[in-house]
């Protein structure tokens, strides 16, 4: 796929004029008050796998509205003491699979909790989380980016990255953890939600990997890509224009980039310039955004994979100088 977006000096320089909502903070600090209202401690179970070097737990934990989400919890078999742990969110319709699939931080000699990620699980790889938001909120294109778009209190958005700050909440409270270091990552749509939830969940966080972030400056990234799941929402406009401006209105409270000048841990980024899913700009946008401390790695050649192997290294090497371990 060759570049067809902003050349990358002007990507460094791509620093938007954005407009998040005016009740922004409020419409989350209620959220995620009325989350922890409900909330229950979360249950760890230990279980049986085949992996001689890992131990394993099924995590159960209370997201939106006191609604339970799955998750895996991996740790070092040979740890000692309490580890730093990494939460991760998952990609674009993917669920949290089966325990050998998430290897890489464990492996690493961090403790690592997997979020299963609400409704998803059904394209690549399973998930066992349903969602349990309101059903009727209105037509949707097939996805996720247009289900309840038409009210920012019923969307879905809403309801995942409000998993997703409870999943950083209730870390610490999981067998063999360090209270005091604990990071998020994710790719794609994981990218958009670790940042969010960076931005929700104030200092608790101590350091942040984005890679190829989802949910970034979405105004701009449905008028310069036409690939899922982006594109979702233009079919929705293009069906019912009339109710373009809500849908728009809507996405703005979930927009990484609206909701990143809150984020202070370091944070680690990288963006693709042949990346049609998440064009780079968006990326770019949501970086300059960033209000803590931030790098960015550019991989000129690259498309949705944003790195691979590569950025890998980068980000066990980042997180672990930045949670001095």
């Amino acid at each position: 796929m060759a570049w067809f977006d902003l050349p990358l000096d002007q990507l460094r320089r791509y620093q938007p004029e954005l407009s998040p909502p005016a009740d922004l903070r409020e419409f989350w600090d209620e959220t995620l008050s009325d989350a922890r209202s409900m909330a229950v401690p979360p249950v760890a179970t230990p279980v049986k796998t085949a992996l001689r070097m890992i131990n394993t737990y099924d995590v159960s934990f209370t997201g939106f509205a006191g609604q339970e989400i799955k998750g895996w919890f991996n740790v070092p078999s040979a740890a000692a003491g309490p580890l730093p742990v990494v939460v991760e969110f998952i990609g674009y319709g993917g669920g949290r699979g089966r325990p050998h699939e998430w290897l890489l931080w464990a492996s690493a000699g961090f403790a690592h909790l997997v979020m299963d990620t609400r409704g998803q699980g059904g394209s690549w790889r399973g998930g066992d989380t349903p969602d349990a938001g309101p059903d009727g909120s209105g037509p949707t294109t097939p996805g996720y980016l247009t289900r309840g778009v038409l009210d920012p209190a019923g969307y879905y958005y809403r309801r995942l990255i409000t998993d997703a700050a409870r999943a950083v909440e209730i870390a610490p409270e999981l067998p063999g953890v360090d209270r005091s270091r604990i990071a998020v990552v994710g790719t794609s749509q994981g990218g958009g939600l670790a940042l969010a939830a960076a931005a929700l969940a104030g200092d608790r966080v101590g350091a942040v990997v984005s890679r190829v972030p989802f949910l970034c400056h979405i105004r701009r990234a449905v008028t310069i890509t036409d690939a899922d799941p982006y594109n979702e929402l233009v079919r929705f406009c293009r069906i019912q224009p009339e109710r373009a401006a809500a849908a728009f209105a809507t996405v703005d409270y979930v927009d990484a980039a609206h909701l990143v000048p809150w984020a202070t841990a370091p944070a680690l980024f990288s963006a693709a310039l042949m990346d049609q899913t998440c064009p780079p700009s968006t990326v770019f946008a949501a970086y300059h955004a960033y209000a803590g401390p931030k790098e960015i790695e550019v991989y000129e050649w690259d498309g949705h994979e944003g790195g691979r192997a590569h950025f890998d290294q980068l980000s066990i090497e980042f997180v672990r100088k930045q949670l001095g371990w």
